[in-house]
């Protein structure tokens, strides 16, 4: 009897998911002569098998980690708000919330148990129709907060732009998985500028119009900056990013300088007590509560700023109140939570065996860690405010459902990574 132990004993992978092959390996210099090449039988591909295998568990509870955390801060920075707009319910901002959340996590389960084959097939049809979206918010959007970006479906608001940072990065990820072999080749320059860099900034800048047409400037800021880093992880060298950069730098400088809401914002930057009973004064409350914190904060619900000094403290300026109650150590918290979201999120794309699953891994944990550091360098001033959300923890629907959903597509490849070779 043969005791020797069998691998694919394990039921989780005794079933092969996808093969893909590979060129047979040749010592360095080694030439073949061409007769014996076209007399002998042609040489088998040597095939790498993936198996299915339980979701990455270190990077999910990252995500509950962070989600959770997330909630409780929501309640805690919302409840005295919540009172304002209905004495005697602290409750409304956390009840929605907590709404948002089971939607999101029910859409990161499914979409979790889905293979990345799937998801690529309807990466056109996602990237297209959001573009969709993007247009009928002028048809038929909403107002709010002075601006029109939102598209009511029922009772719920759906924001476009959320759902465009997700299929940008899916859409960039296909696009240079097709045209891999076209943009590494660097002795072409004209296919490899073609392929690598002009097409995909118009999948970039297609969405940024939109975009900004909708006075989103914070938006339009990650969504371009996602497309940037995408490109330059599809392959591009970094010197033929230098004028696409200064010029779409330069856009952004002229609409921030010329248009009177942005120019508002940029000299409140600048001196933020110029204003400090009006524009200012989200600013100067919000880095009040940070420095109100000291390094162990006031505790848990006891904020003092979010008793309508920090304007909807549960939204983009969480992070002040979050600072004001646990103090720099809750603050340092945060950011390390982030940190390994991110390195996680990366160690995962490292074990991808395809183009698409790794470049949608890497862009999706690099715009939340994007996202992340712009909302905290605005909420201690250190950028303009331009209304950026911090993901996991600023109030919202469209956001938390896409971010989970985002989640959901890491996980999803996550099951496929691994190889047995």
């Amino acid at each position: 009897m043969n005791n020797t132990p069998n691998r694919n004993n394990n039921p989780r992978k005794n079933t092969p998911t996808a093969t893909i092959p590979r060129k047979p390996a040749r010592a360095s210099g080694e030439k073949m002569p061409a007769q014996a090449s076209r007399n002998m039988p042609a040489e088998k591909p040597e095939k790498i098998t993936r198996y299915k295998s339980p979701v990455d568990r270190m990077f999910l509870a990252l995500v509950l980690i962070l989600i959770c955390f997330g909630s409780v801060m929501v309640f805690s920075a919302s409840y005295a708000y919540s009172m304002s707009q209905d004495p005697g319910n602290g409750y409304i901002y956390i009840q929605r919330q907590i709404t948002f959340v089971l939607i999101g996590l029910a859409g990161m389960f499914v979409v979790s148990r889905l293979e990345p084959e799937v998801i690529k097939k309807f990466t056109p049809a996602a990237y297209w129709a959001t573009i969709g979206l993007l247009g009928l918010v002028f048809v038929i959007g909403t107002v709010g907060g002075g601006a029109k970006r939102w598209i009511m479906v029922g009772p719920v608001s759906v924001q476009p732009s959320e759902i465009a940072k997700a299929t940008l990065v899916m859409m960039l990820a296909l696009h240079f998985e097709k045209h891999s072999d076209t943009i590494l080749n660097t002795k072409d320059k004209k296919e490899h500028l073609m392929y690598g860099l002009f097409r995909p900034l118009f999948y970039t800048c297609l969405v940024c119009v939109l975009v900004v047409l909708e006075k989103h400037l914070s938006g339009t800021i990650i969504i371009f900056c996602i497309g940037i880093m995408l490109i330059w992880m599809g392959g591009v060298k970094a010197t033929a990013l230098i004028y696409p950069g200064l010029i779409g730098a330069t856009v952004l400088g002229l609409v921030a300088w010329f248009v009177p809401y942005t120019r508002r914002r940029l000299d409140i930057w600048f001196d933020p007590t110029k204003d400090i009973t009006g524009s200012g004064w989200q600013t100067v409350q919000g880095l009040r509560a940070i420095g109100s914190g000291g390094l162990f904060g006031l505790g848990p619900t006891n904020s003092r700023q979010k008793h309508m000094y920090v304007s909807q403290p549960q939204n983009d300026f969480i992070y002040s109140i979050l600072c004001e109650e646990l103090g720099f150590i809750g603050a340092i918290s945060v950011i390390v939570l982030f940190i390994l979201l991110i390195v996680r999120g990366y160690q995962i794309a490292m074990k991808t065996t395809d183009v698409y699953s790794s470049l949608v891994v890497m862009g999706i944990v690099s715009k939340v860690g994007l996202q992340a550091a712009f909302n905290i360098g605005v909420v201690t001033n250190t950028l303009p405010n331009t209304g950026i959300s911090l993901p996991f923890f600023s109030y919202g629907g469209s956001s938390t459902v896409v971010l989970l959903i985002e989640m959901g597509i890491v996980l999803s490849i996550s099951r496929f990574s691994r190889q047995d070779k």
